[in-house]
């Protein structure tokens, strides 16, 4: 393999593939090794270190768009590092790759950088430990936070084992256990106040993830990571003013190294501060969805699977109905009802924001449309719309409605292959 200097690269750019195998919290813009700006060199994917050891590892990496007949440029933070996942290339059949290990140096130099627009929100293991351990972080300049372990009907799971000082809160206490829809605004002020959360308090919200039942009368009760993520949508809405997710829930925290405990944490009771909602513009109801609808310059984009969207399956074992609202475009979340590949990376790590993007727009999903995300009940809507926030996208919502409200008021639905 060759190495390739930062001039040499900077005058060169346009002839690579960069790959950036650097911690994806890095990538989106976390400043993890000294660097003086954070984020990833302008157009380079991101493919962690970390997953060079998955046995899948060809796949992923097939699946990114990175193909043998490309010039790949690879960096990181450590030559070691780097270096072994070029060769990992060259054994794959890649016969172009270079390494590049000056990457401080090209942040310092002020040459073309991005990064995720609002990282802050999506943070490290690393960063949550620090967070905990000193009551200090980067980025963070509040005095009070709060960390919250999400589950579904499902106390056990915060019980067998959670984040040292997380509490300990039930999606139930957020969302209806009748409509599946936000609770009503004294409802949510309750929930918040008995948990300590304020306006102004920093939460940071996490799940675990297992495999789903569906034969289960609940199988959202393993899906806790997908329902820490509509927690974090409805308290965004309601008006936290910091409003942060651990990148990879749990897993993440798992995956760093360290140690979960069963000790219960609990805080005392606060006054919210302010009048709920704070931001009723990022839930839409089902009078807008109609006018979402209606409108050519807007979205009512469906995160559900195929089959559901083509009416094989409802989905849910509580939803009779199958088939999908006529003129919704198909947002595809993955395999069912609690899995969100096409968001994720294995690792449950949120996919790489440029991909989410480029999938969305070749279907007319774009930042400066009113694009509304909705799904069977709002949880997997609710992480759509946490891609497109976390990517600056102001003008993206939730209907929180979703298929179980449109089909249980005899609406027009539709059914099969579009087209056909």
């Amino acid at each position: 393999m060759g190495e390739i200097t930062t001039a040499e690269l900077a005058e060169n750019l346009h002839k690579y593939k960069l790959i950036d195998i650097r911690p994806i919290d890095a990538y989106n813009g976390w400043k993890e090794g000294g660097e003086v700006r954070g984020g990833h060199i302008k157009g380079a994917k991101t493919l962690p270190y970390k997953w060079l050891h998955y046995i899948d590892w060809i796949e992923i990496v097939m699946n990114k768009g990175i193909l043998p007949e490309e010039s790949l440029v690879i960096y990181g933070y450590e030559p070691q590092k780097t270096e072994e996942v070029a060769r990992q290339f060259e054994r794959a059949g890649y016969p172009d790759v270079t390494v590049y290990n000056e990457f401080l140096e090209w942040a310092e130099k002020g040459l073309p950088m991005e990064h995720l627009e609002r990282y802050r929100q999506l943070v490290s293991a690393d960063w949550l430990n620090q967070l905990i351990t000193t009551n200090d972080a980067p980025e963070y300049d509040n005095d009070k936070f709060v960390l919250c372990h999400a589950h579904y009907r499902n106390p056990e799971d915060y019980e067998i084992g959670h984040i040292p000082g997380s509490i300990s809160i039930d999606t139930n206490s957020l969302e209806s256990e009748e409509t599946w829809n936000r609770r009503s605004p004294e409802e949510l002020k309750e929930t918040l106040e008995n948990a300590g959360i304020t306006h102004d308090t920093t939460v940071i919200l996490y799940g675990r993830f297992s495999a789903p039942n569906n034969d289960d009368p609940f199988p959202g009760s393993s899906a806790g990571h997908l329902g820490a993520i509509r927690c974090a949508f409805i308290m965004l809405y309601a008006g936290v003013e910091d409003v942060r997710l651990l990148n990879g829930g749990l897993q993440s925290w798992l995956d760093s190294g360290y140690e979960v405990t069963t000790e219960t944490a609990e805080n005392e009771r606060v006054s919210f501060g302010v009048e709920i909602p704070q931001r009723p513009e990022i839930m839409v109801d089902l009078e807008e969805a109609k006018e979402i609808l209606a409108s050519p310059d807007k979205n009512l984009v469906s995160v559900r699977s195929w089959s559901e969207y083509i009416g094989e399956v409802s989905g849910y074992n509580y939803i009779e109905k199958k088939g999908r609202i006529p003129g919704s475009v198909f947002g595809d979340c993955g395999t069912d009802a609690y899995h969100m590949e096409n968001y994720r990376n294995l690792d449950h790590t949120m996919r790489e924001a440029r991909e989410v993007a480029e999938n969305w727009e070749k279907i007319g999903i774009t930042p400066e449309k009113r694009n509304a995300f909705y799904c069977g009940t709002g949880w997997r809507g609710s992480e759509a719309f946490f891609n497109a926030w976390l990517m600056g996208w102001d003008k993206a919502a939730v209907y929180d409605g979703g298929w179980f409200e449109w089909s249980n008021n005899g609406l027009p639905f539709e059914t099969g292959v579009p087209g056909e």
